[in-house]
C-alpha cells in the first residue's frame, strides 16, 4: 500500500510537470528515505485522490510505523517535506517564471499561480473550506469571509513549542531565508517554497503567493532584507515600480503603526493580487485640486473609511502628491474631531496606501489612520467599538480596509447555532461560547420575524455583514455625518496648501 502511495504521489508531480519521467527514481528513492520505506513492490496507483487526501494518507504511514509523531504540526511539517521533494530547485522556478514573462506578465503570474497550488505551497483545498458571501450595501458589495483554512494549533504541538528556545533563523515568516526550509514547532515549513525575485526601487526583493490567500492571486512581495515597515515617501515608488512589473495587479501596504498596521511589521512588505475589491470601484465623492501638483486628478472616495483618491501619468508627481498629503497628515492635529499627531511624542497618524493602474494612469488611494487610543478604548478609538467584538475584535489592517472581512474561524460552527437558537427562540446569554452574541440575536430575532428555517442562514450572515460595515464605519477616522465629513474637507484644505 505505501508503494501504490508513493507511487501515486509520483505521478501526480509529473503531471503537474513538478518533475520529469527521467527523475522517477531518483525521486523515488527520496521519498522512500523520507518515508522510512526500505523495499520496493510493484506499484498501482491511486485514483481520485486530492493532493490534501494523498498527503493525509502518506502521513498517517508516517505516524503508524514511528517516522514521525502524531500530531497536527509534525504531519504538516512532514507533508510539506514530501512536497518539497518534489518542487524545483529556485534557478528552475526563476527561469521559468521569466520564459512566462518574456509572453506577457499575465502568463507569467498565471503559471506561477498554479506552479504554487500544485506544489501545496498555496493550500488551495484547505483554502475552499473557508465561508464567503457578499454583503451589499451603499459602499458596494463588500466581501465577508469566515476564515477556516489555517489549521487549529493542536495542544501537544502548544505544549512541545513552549519548551523550545525561540528561532533566530529565519528572523520572521517573511525572511528570504524561509526559502526551502524544513520547520519547526514555532516556525512552520516551507520546503516547497519558492520566491521569484524581484528588483523594486533598485532594491532586491521577491514575489511570493500567500499560502492562506484571502482573495483570488493573493500575492506577498517583500524586501530581502529582514528591516521594518515604514511608510514614507520611498513606499509610493516602490509601489508603482511593482505595479510596472505586474501591471495588472494591485498592490497594497499595511499601515506601519500598531493598532492599525498588520501582524507583521517587523519586515518590509506589500500585498496584492488581481482581485477588484468593493473599494476599487467605490465613486468619487469630491474632487479637489492641488495646485502644486497640476498633472494629477484628486477626490476624496465614498467609502465608510476615510480615503483620498490621487490619479494621473505622472508618476513622479503623483508619488511627490502622495507623500504630501501623508506628511500633512503624520503631523496633522484636529482636537474637535478628536484627531491627534502624537501625544506624549508618540505618534498616532499614518496611513495605509493602496495602488494600481487605469490604463495608462497610476492611481493611488491613502486610507487615512490613526492608533490613538483611551481609557474606555483601550483597543484603538478608531477600532471597532466593544459592542461588536463578538464578530471583529482584531486589527482592521489592509485586506479588510479594501472590503475585505477576515472574520475568525469559531463563527463556523457559532453560526450553525445561532441559527438553530434564533428559530428556537433560545435565550443564549448563560452559554459560553454563544453568550457574546445574545444581545446582537435579540435584536436581529426582533428584526426578522420572517425567519424560518429556508432563509435564517441568509439574514444571519446578512446582519454579519451589517456588522462588519459598521466595523469600517468605527474605523474611519473621519465620519460620515456632517460634521465628520466637514472635518475631513479641514484636513483636505491644510493637505491642499501644505509644501
Amino acid at each position: 500500500m505505501i508503494c501504490d502511495l508513493i507511487q501515486t504521489l509520483i505521478e501526480y508531480g509529473i503531471e503537474r510537470e513538478l518533475i520529469m519521467r527521467e527523475d522517477e527514481i531518483y525521486i523515488r528513492n527520496r521519498l522512500m528515505q523520507a518515508l522510512g520505506v526500505e523495499a520496493w513492490s510493484s506499484p498501482e496507483p491511486l485514483k481520485g485522490l486530492t493532493i490534501d487526501e494523498l498527503l493525509g494518507k502518506l502521513g498517517d504511514y508516517a505516524c503508524e510505523n514511528g517516522v514521525i509523531e502524531d500530531s497536527g504540526a509534525y504531519r504538516d511539517i512532514f507533508g510539506t517535506e514530501l512536497m518539497g521533494i518534489l518542487t524545483p530547485v529556485p534557478h528552475e522556478v526563476n527561469a521559468r517564471f521569466r520564459a512566462e514573462y518574456d509572453k506577457s506578465p499575465e502568463a507569467a503570474t498565471d503559471w506561477y499561480y498554479r506552479f504554487s497550488a500544485d506544489t501545496n505551497y498555496y493550500r488551495a483545498g484547505v483554502i475552499s473550506r473557508d465561508i464567503r458571501w457578499k454583503y451589499p450595501c451603499e459602499y458596494g458589495e463588500l466581501d465577508i469571509t469566515i476564515n477556516r483554512s489555517k489549521p487549529e494549533k493542536d495542544p501537544r504541538d502548544i505544549a512541545a513549542a513552549r519548551n523550545m528556545p525561540k528561532a533566530a533563523y529565519p528572523a520572521c515568516q517573511l525572511c528570504i531565508e524561509n526559502t526551502g526550509f524544513h520547520g519547526t514547532l514555532t516556525h512552520p515549513a516551507r520546503q516547497n517554497l519558492r520566491p521569484v525575485p524581484m528588483k523594486v526601487a533598485g532594491g532586491d526583493w521577491s514575489f511570493q503567493y500567500s499560502p492562506y490567500g484571502y482573495y483570488n492571486e493573493h500575492c506577498i512581495v517583500f524586501n530581502n532584507e529582514h528591516i521594518p515597515m515604514k511608510i514614507d515617501a520611498a513606499v509610493f515608488e516602490k509601489l508603482f515600480g511593482i505595479i510596472d512589473i505586474l501591471p495588472h495587479y494591485f498592490v497594497g501596504s499595511n499601515a506601519d503603526l500598531p493598532i492599525v498596521g498588520g501582524s507583521i511589521l517587523s519586515h518590509e512588505h506589500f500585498q496584492g493580487g488581481r482581485y477588484t475589491f468593493a473599494m476599487e470601484t467605490a465613486p468619487a465623492e469630491k474632487t479637489f485640486d492641488m495646485p502644486a501638483f497640476p498633472a494629477v486628478k484628486a477626490c476624496t472616495v465614498k467609502w465608510p473609511m476615510s480615503v483620498i483618491r490621487l490619479r494621473s501619468t505622472d508618476r513622479k508627481q503623483l508619488a511627490e502628491a502622495c507623500d504630501t498629503i501623508l506628511r500633512c497628515w503624520r503631523g496633522y492635529t484636529d482636537e474637535s474631531a478628536g484627531i491627534f499627531a502624537e501625544t506624549d511624542g508618540t505618534p498616532h497618524s499614518t496611513i495605509t496606501p493602496i495602488a494600481r493602474r487605469r490604463g495608462d494612469e497610476f492611481e493611488c488611494d491613502l486610507v487615512l489612520r490613526n492608533n490613538i487610543t483611551s481609557e474606555e478604548r483601550p483597543l484603538g478609538i478608531f477600532h471597532p467599538n466593544p459592542s461588536l467584538h463578538h464578530i471583529k475584535k482584531e486589527n482592521i489592517g489592509l485586506i479588510e480596509v479594501m472590503g475585505l472581512a477576515v472574520l475568525p474561524a469559531r463563527l463556523a460552527p457559532e453560526l450553525e447555532l445561532l441559527e438553530k437558537a434564533m428559530l428556537d427562540g433560545t435565550d443564549i446569554s448563560a452559554d459560553e461560547k454563544l453568550g457574546c452574541h445574545a444581545e446582537w440575536l435579540r435584536d436581529v430575532t426582533a428584526r426578522h420575524p420572517e425567519a424560518n428555517a429556508d432563509n435564517v442562514d441568509a439574514i444571519l450572515k446578512n446582519e454579519i455583514g451589517a456588522v462588519f460595515m459598521q466595523v469600517l464605519l468605527d474605523a474611519g477616522v473621519y465620519k460620515r455625518d456632517e460634521a465628520g465629513q466637514a472635518a475631513f474637507m479641514r484636513f483636505i484644505e491644510k493637505a491642499v496648501e501644505y509644501r
